[in-house]
């Protein structure tokens, strides 16, 4: 079939197999340029691996260290008729460039959250890699089914004690509005705690020990951005931020529970980047369209493949990691300087619906948005038609 971008709202209905695996490439390259990676683990388990932070990191630890992945997603098979998602794309092409590579890996499809998933996991490290020394926690769901008991939780992205009225990039009508967001409730707060917040990360490290299949000196990281003033009414401040320091209990509850592997846990504080979570966030697609322009001009903006490569160079597996006042892994610093935050507010109290294009980089921001879907590169020929049925290797049953 010809494959164009189907747009509804802050997503994209479908994918391109061939733009994907341009993406992931990209990626790879990226990483083989900047040398080995200074130390690295051997033994890699993703969990949330087929897209952005997730993704990013698999490729960096397999082509920057050459360890050995399990990865993990929930992601949508093509047919003849319908595309598949952009997640089982991208971990095709990265399976097919690990064999081509020599490199291990394997991929589970399925519910992360659910105890089946769990041992299917730990039944092939147990077969294949023995232990694991690095498990990263990237998983971003809407919703979650408790494992043990069967409720099933949503999250919501709402405020805290009042509503907030906020400008709004809209990028179906792709113009400034406002746009009001009203207060969350106590089980708002409590569900998506549950949904995004440390729990589940917890289980996996729980369920991983149990099954002696965590190695000593092992090292986990879950991802989360934090931000500044600006994004705080609706992200820091909120329903998702409650969330996220759910994320802090959890690592010095899975540092207690493997004292004796003398395993480190961590969170990471990584940037804001255009992702399929992120852009369904009041304030973000403004924020970072902002944030592209501002940082783009200095030349210090990173993607998800630069972050996560200095993530593990610098700070997760280097000799002086940088933590931010909170005690997370500090690598969106550049992000969250002072002058950077002035400039990115200005822009805000300025950008009208006329000023988009003068005053933001939403043109980046979306060819950002369009590639996540393998959409926008130049060296793929997006009038040919092509197989939307792509399997993926390696797949455990």
């Amino acid at each position: 079939m010809v494959i164009k971008p189907k747009i509804r709202g802050f997503i994209c209905t479908n994918a391109h197999p061939a733009g994907c695996a341009e993406h992931v490439q990209e990626q790879i390259n990226y990483v083989k340029q900047q040398g080995a990676l200074k130390s690295a683990p051997k033994n890699v388990l993703v969990i949330g691996a087929s897209t952005g932070y997730g993704l990013a990191s698999r490729i960096t630890a397999a082509f920057g260290g050459g360890a050995k992945t399990l990865g993990i997603f929930f992601e949508k098979e093509g047919t003849e008729r319908k595309t598949g998602s952009a997640g089982w794309y991208n971990t095709a092409a990265f399976q097919d460039a690990a064999d081509e590579a020599g490199l291990w890996s394997k991929n589970i499809n399925g519910d992360a959250f659910s105890n089946e998933i769990k041992q299917k996991a730990i039944d092939t490290i147990k077969a294949d890699l023995g232990k694991v020394d690095c498990i990263i926690y990237s998983l971003a769901s809407p919703r979650r089914t408790d494992p043990n008991t069967g409720e099933v939780f949503s999250s919501t992205l709402k405020p805290i004690g009042n509503a907030v009225t906020t400008k709004n990039l809209n990028t179906s009508k792709r113009e400034i509005d406002e746009i009001t967001v009203e207060a969350a409730s106590q089980d708002d707060i409590d569900n998506t705690i549950k949904v995004m917040g440390g729990e589940d990360w917890e289980m996996w490290i729980d369920a991983l020990k149990e099954a002696d299949v965590l190695a000593d000196n092992f090292k986990t990281t879950a991802y989360t951005y934090i931000g500044k003033e600006l994004t705080w009414p609706i992200y820091g401040h909120a329903t998702i931020g409650k969330a996220k320091e759910d994320l802090d209990r959890a690592t010095a509850a899975i540092k207690a529970s493997t004292k004796a592997l003398n395993g480190e846990a961590y969170v990471s504080s990584l940037n804001a980047v255009v992702t399929q979570a992120s852009s369904a966030i009041p304030i973000m697609p403004l924020y970072i369209s902002a944030l592209f322009k501002v940082m783009k001009a200095d030349g210090t903006y990173e993607g998800t493949i630069e972050q996560i490569h200095a993530l593990f160079n610098e700070n997760l597996y280097g000799e002086t990691p940088r933590f931010d006042e909170g005690g997370h892994l500090f690598q969106n610093y550049k992000e969250l300087e002072d002058d950077v935050q002035t400039r990115v507010q200005a822009v805000w109290d300025n950008v009208d619906t006329s000023s988009i294009d003068e005053l933001t980089d939403y043109v980046g921001y979306h060819n950002e948005f369009l590639r996540l879907f393998g959409f926008g590169f130049d060296g793929v020929d997006y009038d040919q038609d092509v197989d939307s049925v792509k399997p993926i290797a390696n797949m455990v049953d």
